[in-house]
């Protein structure tokens, strides 16, 4: 079965992209080529361009922009729109991961940049998102993390609690209760999806056209199946707890509670997301770039938090 690396759609034999696609980049675009490096030379690269990347993290990264009419990426120090994430060596298959949970997040009604997969000249993959901080040329949207807001650092990253983000929405959001919505819908998600690193600086405020809302997703992936024994289930505790969170940890309390959401609303997003999960990602999954093993766990582990969703919202 052959499928795109961008939106993951069953594709004929031959072509590695879909026109919708390539249509998501830039409707001129035809193509997108292989970067011209190895894994080991992405590497060099991202450990050489460290200190000119204003998106850190433990990740090699590279900043790159898109020629349409090459059809290929580059690689620059400066003004790049594009992030391209390298497979770290010690975690194999992060680039097709982060891909197919981005996809799973875009298709569950969460806002998500355009991103995908490109293959290097190696045959590896990288991953690659494009830049929500940056509009036309010049011009960079405010944007602040939740370590900065909330007067932590990249070392006390994992120091907060959800409790902390629902706060950091309520005071500086300009519709908290649109925003504490979408952030309900990305807590479920990440447990559903056994993301166990959504730290504070994975929850970021943008400001668009004077309106300081929650930032696209970013840094979703599964890293339940990359750790070989993950320890806990979320980042950031809920009631003091990062493990053996239940329904009643996540909707009564974090939602209805914490959140101030309506009960019924909250239980119909939940709902609704299950529903998804269990109808249509396994599909998705199917459809990754992830090694047959690697897709297993992904979906054991996704039935897994399922049921355990599933049978106290039924109950």
């Amino acid at each position: 079965m052959n499928r795109c690396r961008i939106t993951l759609e069953e594709i004929s034999e031959g072509i590695r992209y879909s026109r919708e696609g390539l249509k998501r980049l830039d409707p001129r675009l035809m193509e997108i080529d292989s970067l011209p490096y190895t894994l080991a030379q992405q590497l060099e690269e991202a450990t050489a361009r460290a200190g000119k990347m204003s998106v850190q993290g433990v990740q090699p990264k590279l900043s790159a922009v898109l020629r349409i009419k090459e059809g290929r990426f580059e690689i620059v120090d400066r003004g790049g729109r594009f992030i391209l994430k390298c497979c770290p060596p010690q975690w194999p298959e992060v680039p097709a991961n982060e891909a197919l949970t981005m996809t799973l997040a875009e298709h569950s009604g969460i806002e998500v940049p355009v991103h995908g997969l490109v293959e290097a000249s190696d045959g590896s993959v990288v991953y690659f998102i494009r830049r929500f901080d940056r509009v036309g040329q010049r011009h960079r949207l405010p944007l602040e993390d939740g370590a900065q807001l909330l007067g932590f650092t990249r070392d006390t990253k994992y120091d907060s609690s959800m409790e902390q983000v629902v706060g950091m929405l309520d005071r500086f959001c300009t519709f908290p209760v649109i925003e504490k919505r979408k952030l309900m819908l990305r807590v479920w998600f990440c447990f559903l999806t056994g993301n166990e690193d959504m730290h504070l600086k994975n929850w970021s405020l943008v400001s668009r056209s004077s309106r300081i809302a929650l930032s696209p997703a970013y840094d979703l992936l599964n890293t339940s199946i990359v750790l070989k024994n993950p320890q806990e289930e979320i980042a950031l505790s809920i009631r003091g707890r990062k493990r053996n969170l239940n329904r009643h940890d996540l909707l009564d309390y974090l939602a209805v509670e914490r959140c101030g959401l309506p009960t019924e609303l909250m239980r119909s997003d939940l709902e609704k997301l299950l529903v998804q999960a269990e109808e249509e990602w396994p599909a998705w999954i199917r459809r990754s770039f992830l090694s047959e093993p690697k897709r297993e766990a992904y979906l054991h582990l996704v039935r897994e938090r399922f049921t355990r969703l599933r049978s106290q919202t039924t109950s």
